[in-house]
């Protein structure tokens, strides 16, 4: 309790205990919340994970194709330059 009333802005307030019932609740429901934000967090950090790979696998499979552009361009480069010094 001391917590809950320090996160909501009440610095040196002197709390009386809780009964023990409402400290059974009041503590459910915190690992409640903390549950639910933790699977939260992992949903998220598991999407960024997923979203990083598609964008690597993407950007290796671009250069993957400018790569194999720039081959077939020196490879016509040199036939044009073998063509030339035939007619040449």
């Amino acid at each position: 309790m001391r917590t809950k009333m320090r996160l909501l802005g009440f610095r040196g307030a002197t709390v009386k205990p809780l009964n023990e019932e409402a400290a059974a609740e009041l503590g459910a429901e915190l690992l409640g919340e903390a549950l639910v934000f933790g699977v939260g967090g992992l949903c998220l950090y598991l999407e960024y994970l997923r979203q990083a790979g598609q964008s690597r696998r993407r950007e290796e499979q671009l250069e993957q194709t400018l790569s194999e552009l720039r081959a077939a361009l020196e490879r016509l480069q040199e036939e044009l330059d073998e063509l030339r010094g035939r007619r040449g």
